[in-house]
């Protein structure tokens, strides 16, 4: 198992790396990221549908979602909540604020390709019909329920959930084998998920897959009747209004990420990498 200082160190070898993606593969590996997360997202939606309490519908959802950062880690792909950890290569002067953004938006803008491939396959599919088309009423109520958040809330929990991300991937770079990767990242997500945060990529799959089911009449009915909301509710979801959710929860995922992790990471250990590049020297 790496020590926090070579975990660091490595994932600033791997920062360097990503920023300098060629396009193409870049914008791949993000459509990949993507659909990992919006297929952890339904499974955690299918897990919950069923169950009355709320505490063990998030306990259920949170025992799937893990999947996708697993996913994402194993398989090799880019995300953007992950990415925001490129900072402590801008701050060590291994890469520019131009790559660096650069790289976010294209990864930001496919991991929601990708989302919305994963969306479109599950509506389609006629999954939403699971429990007699309870599932796509649940998809309404959870997409209602997150274009409705407030510009403060957004952005304190993307900080919040994005600051468990960006933990789960520190610890998964410490382990040195899969078994080990995996339980590194499913406690931190594990948590996010029970504690409700919002993630930016996630919600690329749980607001327009709410969205399409609310063009279902069938689904409509089942949203009303089962969990009280309005029609007026239902025609909010509409892609200006889904801005209220990803414009506050991008901000604070990114804040989140660099400023609560990132940043500090690297001047924590940014004079015991110097100490072992004076010692690589003399060697």
């Amino acid at each position: 198992m790496l020590t926090p200082p070579e975990i660091a160190r490595s994932l600033l070898a791997a920062g360097e790396s990503k920023a300098r993606l060629p396009f193409g593969k870049m914008l791949l590996l993000a459509i990949l990221a993507g659909a990992y997360i919006a297929l952890a997202g339904v499974g955690a939606t299918a897990a919950a549908v069923t169950v009355e309490s709320g505490s063990l519908a998030k306990l259920l959802s949170a025992c799937v979602f893990p999947a996708g950062l697993s996913m994402v880690i194993l398989a090799g792909s880019e995300l953007f909540t992950g990415n925001c950890l490129i900072v402590m290569d801008v701050v060590g002067k291994k890469v520019t604020w131009f790559e660096c953004i650069r790289n976010l938006i294209v990864v930001y803008f496919s991991n929601l390709i990708g989302a919305l491939i994963i969306d479109t396959l599950i509506y389609f599919s006629g999954n939403l019909d699971y429990t007699g088309g309870l599932l796509g009423a649940y998809a309404i109520k959870v997409a209602v329920g997150k274009v409705g958040i407030s510009p403060l809330k957004g952005i304190t929990s993307g900080i919040l959930c994005n600051i468990l991300v960006c933990i789960a991937i520190l610890m998964a770079a410490a382990a040195t084998d899969i078994v080990g990767k995996i339980w590194a990242i499913f406690f931190p997500i594990m948590a996010f998920v029970v504690g409700g945060f919002e993630h930016c990529v996630a919600n690329m799959f749980y607001i327009p897959v709410g969205m399409m089911a609310a063009q279902n009449p069938a689904y409509v009915a089942k949203a009303q009747e089962a969990y009280g909301l309005t029609a007026e509710q239902i025609q909010g979801l509409t892609v200006l209004h889904s801005l209220n959710n990803f414009i506050p929860v991008t901000i604070g995922n990114i804040l989140g990420g660099m400023v609560f992790v990132g940043i500090p990471c690297y001047f924590i250990y940014k004079k015991k990498w110097q100490k072992w590049h004076e010692e690589s020297k003399n060697a």
